[in-house]
Parts: C-alpha cells; structure tokens; sequence
C-alpha cells in the first residue's frame, strides 16, 4: 500500500469520527444472539424498548389507541350513552366489552401502551442527557490531519504569525459564541449544543405531559350542575347533578367554595340570516372562597370561567325554569318552585316534568301524588301553525300541560330523573269529553283538576337557569407547561445545527505562514458554508492575504518622460 493510500486512509477515519462526535445518541450495539440465553434476551429486549424508533412507533400507537376513545360512548364520560350503545347494537357490544372499547382509557391495551411508552422515553433519556454532560465537560476535538476532505474549506496565505493567526480565530471564535480552544497547531471551535438540548427538553415535556395525563385521570373531578336565577351551590358532593372522578380522588380533594346565580342574561340576533344566533351568555355570580371567605362578584362567560385554585367554574348550558304553584282541593298550596326545563332545539323549545310528592290531598282528603308534563316555548307564533318556539328569548311564553296522579315510584328504591315521568302506576286527568286533560296556559292561566282535585298555575314570572360544569384537574398546569416545552424543545431540535469549525495556521517552507479553515456539520447544509464564509472574511481582514510564490512578479511600471525646456509639448 502506498503512503497516499495510507494517509486517505486515515484521512477517512478521523472525518468520521469527527462526525460521529457531534450525534450524542447513544451508540447501539450489537443485538444479543439468542444463544446467549435468558439475560441475552432481556438486554436485547431492553435495547429496543429504549430505542428512539420504538418510542415513536409507541407514541403512534398511544394516538391510534385514543381514536376509539373519542369516537365510542365512553363509560366513564356518559354511562346512559354507553347503555343507548348496547341496546342499539347487540352484536357489536359484547365484542366492544372483549375489546374493553367502553373504556379504552383504563383497559390493560392502553394502559400497557402507555407504561411501556413511559419506559421507553426513559430509557432514552438518561443515556442520551449522561453523554451530553460529560460533551459539556470536555473540549472540542482537534482538527483532522487535512482539512481539505471537509465539506466546507477555504485557506490562503498571509505574512502573519502563525500564533498571531491563532489569537485571532479564538477571539473571533469566542465572540461568535463557539465553545473555542487551541489544540496543537489549530483552533477547534464547536456551536450548536442548544441543538440537543431541544432534543432532551423535547423529550422530558413528553415525560411531563404522560405524567401530567395521568394524574388528571387519576385524581381529577368532573360533575354539572343546573342552577336557577337566585339559587346557590357549594361545592360539595351531594350538591351536583351529576359527578364522576378519577380512582384516586377522595372528597376532601374539592376546592372549598360557593356561589349564588345572582342573574343570567342572553342576546340573540334579532333579524337577518342569522337571526336567533346568540350573541352574548353571561351569568352573573357572586362567590366566595372558604367557609368563611369575602364574597365577591364576578361575571361568567362561556370560554371564561371562574377559576378556585384548581378548580374552573364554565358556563355549559341554559334554559328557562317557569314559575308554578300547585294547589290541592282545598286550596292549599301544596307545591310553589320554578321548574326547570330542558331545550330541545336552538330557539329554546323546552319539556321537563312537575312532580307533587308530599302534602297533596285529593278532594276526599286522601294523599295522593301528582305529576304533570310540561311543554314549553319562549316565542309562540300562532301563525307558525306548531307548538315549537321562533325565537330563543323570551319574547310570547306559552306552557303546554298533561296532568297524572298515582304513584309517581319516587319511593320504590330506584333513582330516577327529575325529568322523565314514570307513568307505570299513574292516571292521566280527563276532560270532560273523557279525552287526555290538557291545556295551553299563558303566564297568569291555571289549569284546573276535575273533581276539585285541584289546580295548576303558571305565574306571571318565567327565571332563566345556567348550567355549570365543575372541573377539578391537578395537572393541567403541567400538561400545558410540557406541551409549551415540547414545541419549543422540537423547534429547536429541528432548526438548530450542530457544527464544528476548525483554523489551522502553520509556517510553510518559504516563511509565510499558510491558513486553513473548515467547517462540518451534523448534517448537511447551506448554513456551514455560509457561515465559514463569514468567518474567513473576518479574519482575512485581521490576517491579509500574502502573494503567491508562484505568481510572477508584477511589472514595474516605466518612469515618466519629463520633456526638456523648450520642447514642444
């Protein structure tokens, strides 16, 4: 082999370890033969969990696994949906159940993608951020033997000293913020290091934001609650309507506060193409914080919520609630309350049900119980020719009602809705022709009970009621500061560049000192060139160019003919 060979030879070698050094991924090695038995596998298993292929393919996975989750009832989220599901379709179910689909979140597939995702990301880390410190640590390696075999190069020739060349690459080095020193006859500079601290940021907010998602399932509190104008709630378990938790919550996890629905005010549009869009929703409230805290007023919007320490107040829906009295047969009022009513389109058209349970008596004084089905629009139009509201404010109020008596089974043992009515052991009223007892009623009408069993009133007042949901999620603060920090971590990761810069400076056989500076890159781009382009501009300008000897020696110019006295000119 000649001593050309010999020295591309090297020249190769140490070109690839100079670019080997600037990836600080953790060198993989060999994957353990099968012969090697039972710890052979596990550190064969272990390395490709902790590869950063397998952590990405699991993170496919944990998105893919979410999709059912947002597209099938979740038995967590809504267990009547879940309920609708099964009877709808009888055979997809039980295979839904195997699956276990209902409940993806908390099934052993997700859960096993997810631990293992938390393994892998681990894994990952530690390595990698132990090899970047003990990078931090030490110094950029030397210059490779030539310099020309980089991808960006340049040298010249200048009649300064070598040292004096080296002094000021280092300053400028230095000043362009490189991580600079002299080794041997040559400056090593490196830049980028930001480059995979994004990376390992990118990396940890991943870690934060798993975390930050299970404990807000594990110790996180969801519930709603319906709220009348001029009636309270406080923030305590059998206030809610309805209420679920994560495994690990303890009712003595809920923010301690309370608040009184002081007004709820809406505005529609009231003409053009979009007319009964609604403008504004605010419920106006005022709260305190602690048993004994100030009270306060605030204004609750939608997409502006009432924040308690780690609980957020929203506004979610609302409706109207109807003023009604009930009187039994001897006049007495037996029932006063506004009713709550539940919408069933976008114009407020609303149906809900009244149910008398304690102190009615019928006309030959025996107890009995009540129940009447309610229907009703905020804006009716006669000439619209149905019973469902034009508009969604309160503008021309009408209540529809069907009256029962019976057995309501409010005392059988079995929950049941305040807004369904359990006919099963009840009576419809008749009217005189023996039809269904019904009537329209106008604020200030009464429905009156066949045989003095009654009557039925619809005030001259209508309230509006707010719906609020209560959430309570200890780690979103985390979760929203680890998806900040992977966007940013993977901005840099992507739009940082790892690179090395070298300025060798030697005096050559003739006394003229020869300069050569090269760059390399992590991969490949316009940004090294450019860059060394720059630098050598600057130090070319500290460090000027001498003639070659080679060239040949510029002509000296012919002296000027100065004429003599008395020549022509």
């Amino acid at each position: 082999m000649s001593k050309t060979d010999t020295d591309n030879s090297r020249d190769q070698e140490e070109l690839g370890a100079a670019g080997s050094q600037l990836s600080t991924a953790p060198q993989e090695e060999p994957a353990s033969l099968p012969g090697l038995g039972v710890i052979g596998w596990v550190r064969w298993f272990w390395r490709q969990l902790t590869s950063m292929r397998v952590a990405l393919l699991l993170l496919l996975l944990l998105s893919l696994g979410a999709i059912p989750g947002s597209l099938i009832p979740q038995t967590g989220a809504d267990a009547s949906k879940v309920e609708d599901f099964r009877a709808a379709h009888r055979t997809l179910a039980p295979v839904y159940d195997k699956l276990g689909l209902f409940h993806v979140y908390s099934s052993v597939w997700f859960s096993a993608i997810y631990i293992l995702l938390f393994v892998s990301l681990i894994g990952c880390i530690i390595p990698r951020t132990w090899q970047f410190v003990g990078q931090l640590r030490g110094r950029p390696p030397g210059a490779p033997k030539r310099l020309t075999r980089l991808p960006a190069y340049t040298t010249w020739r200048t009649e300064a000293d070598p040292e004096e060349v080296r002094e000021a690459a280092l300053a400028l080095l230095k000043k362009r913020r490189f991580r600079a020193h002299v080794a041997g006859d040559a400056v090593a500079a490196e830049k980028g290091y930001l480059r995979e601290v994004g990376n390992l940021v990118f990396h940890i907010a991943l870690i934060v934001l798993l975390v930050a998602f299970a404990s807000g399932q594990l110790y996180k509190s969801d519930g709603t609650k319906l709220v009348v104008e001029g009636d309270g709630f406080a923030n305590a378990l059998p206030q809610y309507d309805d209420f679920k938790s994560g495994s690990l919550f303890r009712t003595d996890d809920l923010a301690p506060f309370s608040f009184d629905l002081k007004d709820f005010e809406g505005t529609y549009e009231a003409s053009g193409p979009n007319k009964g869009t609604p403008r504004t929703f605010e419920a106006k409230l005022r709260y305190s914080q602690g048993a004994y805290g100030k009270e306060k007023s605030t204004t609750v919007k939608v997409n502006e919520p009432l924040k308690i320490d780690d609980a957020k107040v929203y506004l979610v829906s609302h409706g109207y609630a109807p003023v009604i009295t009930v009187r039994d047969g001897k006049g007495k009022v037996v029932f006063h309350d506004a009713v709550p009513l539940l919408p069933l389109d976008g114009n407020v058209t609303s149906n809900g049900v009244i149910k008398v349970m304690d102190d009615y008596r019928d006309a030959r004084g025996k107890k009995d119980q009540l129940g009447f089905q309610a229907f009703f629009v905020p804006t009716f139009d006669a000439k619209s020719g149905t019973m469902l509201s034009q508009f969604p404010a309160l503008l021309n109020p009408l209540l529809a009602v069907n009256a029962y008596h019976g057995d309501l089974g409010v005392n059988a043992g079995f929950a049941q809705s305040v807004y369904q009515l359990d006919k099963k052991h009840m009576k419809a009223f008749k009217d005189s022709k023996g039809g269904l007892l019904k009537k329209l009623l106008q604020p200030g009408d009464t429905l009156t009970l066949p045989n003095g069993a009654g009557s039925l009133t619809f005030e001259k007042e209508v309230k509006e009621w707010a719906g609020f949901e209560i959430v309570q999620e200890p780690g979103s603060v985390w979760a929203l500061g680890g998806a900040f920090s992977a966007i940013f971590g993977l901005a840099a990761s992507l739009f940082i560049q790892r690179r090395r810069v070298w300025v060798r400076a030697v005096r050559g056989a003739d006394g003229v000192t020869v300069v050569e500076m090269a760059g390399l890159g992590r991969s490949e781009s316009a940004k090294v060139p450019e860059e060394l382009g720059h630098l050598a501009g600057t130090l070319y300008d500290q460090a000027p160019g001498a003639p070659d000897p080679d060239d040949p020696p510029a002509p000296v110019p012919d002296p000027p003919v100065v004429p003599a006295e008395g020549a022509e000119k």
